[in-house]
């Protein structure tokens, strides 16, 4: 039977599929021509973001709930949680009609916190950040006699992701690396007990945030470790300790580990957007993020897991900007023009001689800072790549207009 001990096993992974079968949805793998283009490898998608509640989480969670006793399910369940782990727990309990209570940080974004609560659970906003909530947690579970469902290490939770290996095996039976987004482990964990024992020649490869190499650096140093971290898009993969259960087996049979920053992660989910019409969280987009930057062998059959979408929408929109940007595809441009009728006319006629998109114009003549006599307009542009924004910039330094780019 599947506890919290070292011994989860491939039959663990089995039993969670066939409990899983009638409630999760089994995801798509779906082929990329783009990405594959881009890489020089066959690039198959693992859309872990089209699962119930929009992430991975739910089936550890799923697969964890339904293995209490009747006892266990009657007096509930509570977990931590500012993102997708909340909204796995609290849609399980739902389906399986128990008590669930989720502590989320009192700065978990409201969107998150809305749609744990509109799966039924009992939100309790405690502490400023994770750590806070689970020792919030542990004690609500302690004076309640609850069952506390840990996010990642936990040996059915570990079982239930695990499922998604399987998948990928059955819906691509050559598949030659599987790239896995890694924060505590549980999918990383999950995955090499699905994959490794029946197709050990299938290399697994961990990506984490380089804020937070937390398992990159307990592997290399045999021991767990504990990372500050630093800042990052990639919330959902920002764990500063690995678990016990999960460092353990990731240890074992684990390829290899790499790390991607933000502007790579904003990279990839930009193109997902763009090219594939898909939104995913950046957690989600570092598996893609490291092959779009570090191509894999020609040739080879490999899948990066989107493991989630559930992004805040105030960050989609900053990561369209950024990621325009990033391309050479907005730009943005500070000039002074003389406060004369015509003039900003005569501007736009010149941007608009090399077929450049004006997306805003902030005209501004009452600023301290602009002469008298003066006008200073800032100019969003949407551009097709960076050869068109060097050629207007060219075209404008020829026509003797004094600008500043801003970005």
């Amino acid at each position: 039977m599947c506890n919290n001990s070292m011994t989860i096993t491939y039959e663990d992974v089995v039993k969670a599929q066939q409990t899983q079968n009638k409630i999760i949805r089994k995801t798509n793998l779906e082929f990329s021509e783009t990405f594959s283009k881009i890489c020089g490898a066959n690039v198959y998608l693992k859309n872990e973001y089209e699962q119930k509640t929009g992430s991975f989480k739910i089936r550890g969670a799923y697969y964890k709930i339904k293995s209490l006793t009747d006892d266990e399910k009657n007096k509930g369940v509570v977990a931590a949680s500012a993102g997708n782990h909340s909204q796995g727990v609290a849609f399980a309990s739902h389906i399986e009609n128990i008590p669930c209570t989720i502590v989320m940080p009192k700065n978990a974004s409201p969107a998150k916190v809305a749609a744990t609560r509109g799966y039924g659970a009992k939100v309790v906003l405690e502490g400023t950040t994770y750590d806070e909530s689970w020792a919030y947690a542990k004690k609500i579970s302690e004076e309640s006699d609850s069952t506390i469902i840990h996010a990642f290490d936990d040996s059915h939770v570990i079982a239930g992701q695990g499922v998604i290996g399987l998948e990928i095996i059955e819906q691509l039976p050559n598949v030659d690396e599987i790239y896995v987004p890694i924060g505590g482990g549980g999918l990383a964990a999950g995955i090499i007990l699905a994959v490794k024992e029946k197709h050990p020649h299938v290399k697994i490869i961990g990506v984490e945030s380089n804020a937070y190499p937390a398992m990159k650096k307990s592997l290399e140093n045999n021991s767990l470790e504990t990372v500050n971290g630093a800042t990052t898009i990639a919330d959902g993969i920002s764990v500063k300790t690995p678990g016990k259960l999960t460092f353990e087996i990731v240890k074992q049979k684990i390829d290899k580990i790499v790390t991607v920053d933000d502007s790579e992660i904003i990279n990839a989910m930009f193109l997902l957007m763009e090219r594939s019409k898909a939104v995913v969280e950046p957690a989600g987009a570092v598996a893609l993020a490291y092959i779009l930057k570090h191509n894999p062998e020609s040739g080879k059959n490999v899948v990066p897991i989107l493991c989630g979408g559930n992004i805040d929408m105030y960050l989609l929109g900053q990561i369209v900007s950024k990621g325009l940007s990033g391309m050479g595809r907005m730009l943005k441009i500070s000039v002074l023009l003389k406060d004369k009728p015509g003039a900003l006319k005569e501007l736009v006629d010149e941007i608009s001689s090399i077929n450049v998109n004006i997306v805003e114009v902030i005209h501004d003549r009452l600023s301290s800072e602009v002469n008298a006599g003066s006008a200073e307009v800032t100019i969003s542009l949407e551009t097709e790549d960076q050869n068109q924004s060097n050629e207007l910039i060219n075209h404008l330094r020829d026509k003797n207009i004094e600008f500043q780019v801003i970005s």
